[in-house]
């Protein structure tokens, strides 16, 4: 047979190719193992996926994004995925999202891998980008749809009161009698403006986020509502609100950011549509599961099934912290959703644990374990033998129901967790030895933990200061932060700090200041509003609530004030004299209307900018306003177009404030940050400083305003979040196992438990910012309530007891405790 040299020198050619590419897929092998390697014990659980359901529940400081990325790198490369067949991952902010991104490209890039077969999102925006590739189906036109972010005061929400009040006139005369009623004209009008103004908002806010993020639609909550029988049939009340406002919404082309999931379903449930959408989308890896929603846990399923073998689980991975679940008393966001898939994953045998934390030192890693394992026990011993008799029936039903169906087509999952304690029960524990991160567990500032008790805020103030000064000037590359509970209590110590520390050359950064950046069009707003018809009793409150907000007048029954206009503004000499601080008020809102008489209509909105004390930033940010209004109504100035136009700023909700320029705003070297407790979460300091850790503070206890004590010892809006969430869960577990809806009393004392419960871990995570120094203080003497507190002026301390966790952990770390003065 003849020699054939082009065969040959294919086969040799095929041969070297495929050489090339063993020694190619090898050494990808090897740098792939070399990633996992680098990970620690639990984060390598997540990089070995290999398909299914599967939960990593994280420790804070455990490293949750950086493994997420890795993981991910490490599946784009071993599945080899590409634009047609994507690994998605999701998460709650765009921050967030931008920041997994670039982690990933990293990996990707020092992989030599291209830098393709992922998307990274925001939840909202992968709902968006369904909805929006298929409007037929999703119906959302999102050409004219205008996207809000309703709270209880915005126009939708008080248009929705307003006609619901005007389509159950029974009901509503049913809430202004309350307990008690005697018919006397001044107090119906009291409650008629609490319940225009506030109850009824605040009960529509909370139940339409509640009721909508749960996938309940107006009518399923009007049926849930039959089996309550309550005097005011609340949650009949608020499925009427609800409907009114699922209506209004429609009418004016308006949606909000739970619309975005649930068109995004609608989209799916199109068998056809789904699987194309399935067959593009290889996994879904999930951020911060402990804050989601039913109805976004729904989208994430369905989307990483396999359309193919619809009885397998989903390719889902979620990864999160149900101890850092600091949302659900003012959000849906429950951590018992991902308690309950952690379980579920668990008796498959697809829970892992990420255990090690790098952040803080180990005398604040023995503080957290400590504060979690106190709280149990505390929550198990006042319980005792009837929850614990609930629980255990609850966890054999729910246990059997697994059994029995764990080879179902259905892909909930059937609960064995504890529900009812605060935290799960996961410790933090210290990285290895050889560890690659840098300074892992590093060397404690002073005694790591610092625990003190002044003798009121003042002194407080003048530890801190004295604190702060000397550790940023021994070390200007450390930074510092302070932990609030309230807004009030970060402005009064950063007017208290401000200078002093400037003076040394370390900046002082309030978080609640750019915060409150956002308020001003609808605060300059409802100000104009009131100086055009002061006689409104609406205006005449909005205003009034501005001035006690900005802390110029002091907190009171402002119903009160503005029943009767006339009355409050100009006074004759035949009615009774008025209170100081009624007279204080008064005199604020008669200079308001005087600016109208004495100034032009174009220079009203810097006078009210100087009226509120507006500083800084916030004074730019008005003048930016200031200039907006009058290019819009150029040929036609008048107070009215003015506020016309204003009130188109504030209802498209797109004007940006002025902020001054910073990078790393929250953490930048030789900074002391004032920030909440809440958005703390996911940052961290070098030393971090946690004052007025009071038992009135946390936990707190609920609160009823004693403008709608006339309703009884309880808020509608918590006892109908109360209701809704039982109901819910109704759906998760077997029926049987769980109690009937609680009434008004039952559904308070509910209520208590879950913001008592909540509000022992954001403490929690507050402790857990820390990296070299946790310093904690309860005073002896504190503000009554912050809320009505201002700081420079002469007031009156009232004896304060100590938060319950910082008195449990002066007990177990009597060394920690430091006496001021020695």
């Amino acid at each position: 047979m003849p020699f054939d040299s082009n065969d040959s020198a294919t086969n040799r050619i095929t041969t070297l190719s495929s050489w090339t590419e063993t020694l190619v897929r090898t050494d990808l092998e090897e740098k792939l193992e070399q990633l996992r390697k680098s990970l620690r014990p639990g984060q390598r659980d997540l990089a070995d996926w290999k398909g299914g359901q599967m939960a990593i529940s994280a420790v804070p400081g455990a490293g949750k994004s950086h493994s997420l990325s890795v993981a991910a790198a490490i599946a784009i490369a071993r599945y080899q995925l590409h634009a047609r067949k994507q690994l998605v991952i999701v998460t709650y902010t765009r921050s967030a999202a931008a920041s997994i991104k670039d982690k990933i490209k990293q990996q990707l890039k020092e992989l030599q891998l291209p830098q393709t077969g992922f998307s990274v999102q925001t939840l909202h925006g992968l709902a968006l980008n369904i909805a929006n590739r298929h409007p037929e189906l999703s119906g959302l036109n999102l050409d004219t749809a205008t996207l809000i972010t309703p709270n209880s005061t915005h126009r939708i929400v008080r248009a929705c009161v307003e006609q619901w009040m005007n389509t159950a006139p029974r009901r509503y005369q049913i809430l202004l009698e309350g307990v008690q009623f005697d018919g006397e004209e001044a107090e119906r009008l009291r409650r008629h403006s609490v319940l225009r103004t506030e109850v009824l908002p605040n009960l529509a806010h909370t139940v339409i986020r509640e009721a909508k993020s749960s996938g309940l639609s107006p009518e399923a909550l009007a049926e849930i509502s039959q089996q309550t029988n309550d005097d005011y049939q609340i949650l009949a009340i608020a499925a009427g609100l609800y409907q009114q406002y699922e209506r209004l919404m429609r009418s004016r082309d308006l949606i909000d950011y739970d619309d975005m999931i649930l068109a995004a379903l609608r989209v799916l449930e199109n068998e056809s549509i789904r699987q194309i959408w399935q067959n593009q989308v290889f996994a879904v890896f999930e951020d911060e599961a402990q804050d989601s929603s039913p109805l976004q846990e729904k989208l994430i399923s369905i989307l990483a099934a396999d359309p193919s073998n619809p009885n397998t689980p989903p390719n889902l991975v979620r990864v999160g912290d149900p101890n850092q679940a600091i949302n659900s008393t003012f959000t849906p966001a429950d951590p018992l959703y991902f308690n309950w898939f952690c379980t579920t994953c668990q008796m498959q045998g697809n829970l892992a644990t990420m255990d090690r934390a790098g952040r803080s030192n180990q005398r604040i890693i023995d503080a957290a374990n400590f504060v979690l394992e106190w709280v149990n026990n505390t929550w198990r011993s006042k319980d005792n033998q009837s929850q614990q008799q609930e629980l255990q029936n609850s966890e054999y039903v729910l246990h059997r129901r697994y059994i029995n169906q764990k080879n179902s087509e259905s892909k909930n999952s059937y609960v064995a967790q504890k529900i009812e304690f605060p935290f799960r029960e996961q410790k933090i524990y210290p990285v290895d030895a050889g560890d690659p991160q840098k300074s892992a567990n590093p060397k404690a500032k002073g005694l790591g933990l610092e625990i003190y008790t002044p003798e009121d805020i003042y002194e407080t103030v003048t530890l801190i200061q004295k604190r702060v000064i000397r550790l940023l000037t021994e070390d200007s590359q450390r930074n510092a932060a302070i932990l609030v509970r309230e807004n009030r209590q970060g402005r009064f110590l950063a007017e208290q700090l401000m200078d002093s520390l400037r003076q040394h050359n370390i900046k002082v950064y309030e978080v609640g200041e750019s915060d409150r950046f956002s308020q001003i069009p609808e605060e300059i707003l409802k100000l104009l509003q009131f100086i055009d018809r002061p006689h409104s009793p609406d205006n005449l409150k909005a205003a009034l609530e501005i001035l006690e907000r900005r802390d110029l007048i002091a907190a009171q029954d402002l119903n009160a004030l503005a029943t009767y206009p006339e009355q409050f503004l100009y006074p004759s000499p035949l009615d009774l004299p008025q209170k100081p601080q009624v007279a204080q008020a008064r005199r604020y809102c008669c200079n308001l209307l005087r600016a109208r008489l004495e100034l032009p209509h174009y220079q009203l909105i810097p006078f009210l900018g100087m009226t509120l004390k507006y500083t800084g930033s916030e004074l730019a940010t008005v003048q930016k306003l200031s200039e907006r209004v009058h290019q819009q109504i150029v040929g036609n100035s008048s107070l009215k177009t003015a506020i016309a136009a204003l009130n188109e700023i504030v209802s498209s909700e797109r004007f940006e404030a002025v902020e001054e320029e910073t990078d790393d705003r929250y953490t930048s070297q030789g900074q002391l940050t004032i920030i909440t407790m809440h958005k703390a979460k996911g940052l961290d300091w070098d030393y971090v400083f946690i004052p007025f850790l009071h038992e009135d503070v946390i936990p707190g206890k609920p609160w009823v305003p004693t403008s709608s004590k006339f309703l009884g010892n309880f808020t509608l809006a918590e006892v109908a979040r109360a209701q809704i969430r039982t109901a819910v869960h109704a759906q998760y577990l077997d029926p049987d196992s769980l109690p009937p809806i609680p009434q008004p009393l039952e559904a308070w004392e509910e209520a208590g438990k879950l913001k008592k419960a909540e509000e022992f871990r954001l403490l929690y995570v507050a402790m857990t910012r820390a990296k070299r120094l946790l310093w904690m203080s309860a005073e002896t003497k504190a503000p009554f309530r912050w809320n009505t507190f201002r700081g420079d002026r002469v007031s009156n301390l009232q004896d304060k007891t100590p938060c319950p966790i910082l008195s449990a952990l002066m007990r177990q770390f009597p060394e920690s405790v430091v006496k001021i003065g020695f």
